[in-house]
């Protein structure tokens, strides 16, 4: 990470209060042609995901992206990351000493784009209905907690929830939370297309081409009242199928901006480009991370010895230097190491990887060698480098002589599906946090009606762990809770973390606001980007 990105970083907590409190004026101050940004992200209407930018079905960063620019919600994080604040609400907080209830009051004079008013009765339907329908998405479990939802007048809104919880206020941040209208979205069924309508600071357009988005038209709306100020009055986000073509794209100046996911290669590439360069690459810290997911039921890996000998193989310095470079570094949790909370359990538990260990602890659980599995992956959602990372993978593991590995990759379109019906007996996944706090990395992968779909539940890290960590509001004083439920995931392996990346930013030198157009939690942030002087 390069010194002026540290210097930035430093400074975003001075920043954000003076920043927030200059939301909601009309700015916008480009010279009106649309700024274009490229991302590899594909989105895909089919038969099992026939409504992919519903809230109460969208659960991935791609479509977030897209909600996140259209639809409004009660909280939102600033600018430089940090505790939320009121977006859609006026004031928001809990009232009560047990952070049981919470209650916001909306801002006057909301409005949808349409120009209808924005109530507490249509918070209330947009939170009830993400509940109601509880899609397979897993999207629904970011609301748990809610047990009711009261609205006092047009501006009023109460939620009682079944459970301390201090993460909420970063929950109502998110899309799940995202306020509809009902006469656009039924109560009881998804919204089937990609038709999103909402009171966020964008319209949007779209254009299909074979139940594909390929296209997006942001257009600034003039009904938004809330903290953000949009930059400009369009944005276009094009869909790519490579990040050489998105690549290509930018430097001919068919696009201003490329976003995720671009290769290894590219970073390097634009990494060592002059200062002359028209191309500027933005490095920004990131939370993403990358892991194997397993489906504790099925036999290949049911037993709990297979799943730990994998662990004990697996070299993670080894695929973040080969594969990514300087864009990843090795993860020994479910919680990356820039969040309050990690532990690196799952290298206090197995160290440097080790063959011979591994053969022992196959060996003590009786297990027949070599273990026959199939890692599957995705080929065109996390990027280029998947396929290789995988085929390293493959060769640690069946160079060991314990495994006989085969690897299989699948269109987003197809295995996302294949894997929240438990298909696969190994799979990779990449997880780009809803927000940025340790619950947001444990509660999604191992609570009930998990994200996966996983068949693994403890009742200690359910009933108790993690209902503890959440009557913590000094996350800080959730770290045991915390720790302990990454200690058993560690001995447990229902998920193997591998590597935690940094994220980049391409953009023409005309650009500006690249810099904030992402925060650590992935969010793009369009409004921040305007077209200044190339120089």
């Amino acid at each position: 990470m390069n010194r002026k990105i540290l210097v930035l970083a430093a400074v975003t907590g001075l920043l954000a209060p003076a920043l927030a409190a200059c939301g909601g004026s009309d700015s916008g101050g480009d010279d009106g042609k649309a700024i274009v940004v490229g991302t590899t992200d594909r989105f895909s209407a089919s038969a099992d995901a026939p409504a992919p930018l519903d809230p109460a079905y969208a659960y991935d960063v791609g479509t977030w992206n897209i909600l996140r620019q259209t639809l409004q919600t009660l909280m939102a994080l600033p600018r430089g990351d940090g505790e939320p604040e009121p977006e859609a609400a006026e004031q928001c907080g809990f009232s009560d000493n047990g952070n049981e209830r919470y209650a916001c009051t909306l801002r006057k004079g909301l409005k949808f784009a349409d120009g209808s008013p924005v109530t507490a009765a249509d918070v209330k339907y947009s939170i009830d209905r993400v509940r109601g329908i509880k899609s397979d998405s897993g999207v629904a479990g970011l609301l748990s907690s809610i047990d009711t939802v009261e609205t006092k007048g047009d501006r009023e809104v109460i939620f009682h929830l079944n459970t301390a919880d201090a993460t909420f206020p970063y929950k109502l941040a998110t899309p799940a939370a995202g306020i509809v209208n009902p006469k656009d979205y039924a109560k009881n069924k998804l919204r089937d297309g990609f038709r999103v309508d909402g009171s966020g600071p964008y319209t949007v357009q779209v254009e299909t081409r074979n139940n594909e988005l390929v296209k997006a038209v942001f257009t600034k709306n003039p009904e938004y009242k809330g903290e953000l100020t949009p930059q400009n009055q369009k944005v276009e986000m094009r869909s790519f199928d490579s990040a050489d073509a998105m690549g290509a794209a930018l430097e001919k100046g068919d696009i201003d901006l490329m976003t995720r996911t671009m290769s290894p290669e590219q970073i390097k590439k634009y990494s060592d480009a002059g200062a002359d360069s028209d191309i500027k690459l933005i490095e920004m810290p990131g939370l993403e991370i990358r892991y194997l997911g397993f489906n504790t039921d099925a036999p290949q890996v049911r037993s709990k010895a297979v799943r730990q000998a994998m662990a004990q193989i697996v070299d993670r310095g080894e695929i973040a230097s080969e594969v990514y470079g300087t864009s990843a570094e090795p993860l020994y949790s479910l919680v990356p190491a820039t969040i309050t909370g990690h532990a690196n359990s799952f290298f206090n538990k197995y160290g440097d990887p080790s063959t011979a260990k591994a053969r022992s602890i196959l060996a003590k659980a009786n297990i027949t060698t070599p273990v026959k599995l199939t890692l599957n992956y995705t080929t065109d959602h996390y990027g280029p480098a998947t396929k290789k990372e995988f085929e390293l993978l493959q060769k640690q593991l069946n160079d060991s002589g314990l495994f006989d590995v085969t690897i299989k990759g699948e269109k987003w379109a197809t295995f996302r599906p294949n894997e929240s019906k438990g298909k696969y007996a190994v799979y990779g996944m990449g997880w780009f946090p809803d927000f940025p706090d340790a619950d947001n990395f444990v509660a999604p992968f191992l609570d009930k009606d998990n994200f996966l779909g996983s068949p693994y539940a403890n009742s200690t890290i359910r009933k108790k762990l993690i209902p503890d960590s959440r009557r913590e509001a000094d996350r800080l004083a959730a770290s045991e809770s915390l720790e302990e439920i990454q200690n058993i995931v560690a001995d447990d392996v229902p998920v193997l973390p591998l590597w935690q990346g940094k994220q980049y930013i391409a953009a023409r030198d005309d650009i500006t606001g690249a810099e904030w157009a992402l925060n650590s939690s992935s969010t793009l942030q369009l409004w921040e980007l305007s077209r200044g002087m190339s120089g």
